[in-house]
């Protein structure tokens, strides 16, 4: 789904120390507001249409890939059995 940007205004000394206290947390205000906003729209879009939102913004099933077709597997050739001379020890 396309994502939108939303543009706030908030006191700069607020800002500076909420980051501060928020980052003692492992937080971001990104964050904060992210789940906010999650909050929200829970609450002020009804189910129903949260969940048909959810249908036609997932994404499509990847297809299956056919089977590829079975293939005889062959045996490797063999290598030729050494001279005879080899056998005996060489001499």
């Amino acid at each position: 789904m396309e994502k939108t940007e939303i543009t706030l205004s908030f006191d700069s000394e607020r800002m500076r120390a909420m980051t501060i206290y928020l980052k003692m947390e492992n937080s971001t205000v990104q964050e904060k507001m992210d789940e906010a906003m999650r909050e929200l729209y829970e609450k002020a879009v009804p189910e129903p249409v949260r969940a048909y939102l959810d249908i036609i913004s997932a994404p499509p099933p990847k297809p299956k890939r056919p089977p590829r077709p079975s293939q005889p597997k062959t045996a490797p050739p063999k290598a030729p059995p050494p001279p005879a001379s080899e056998k005996e020890g060489g001499a």
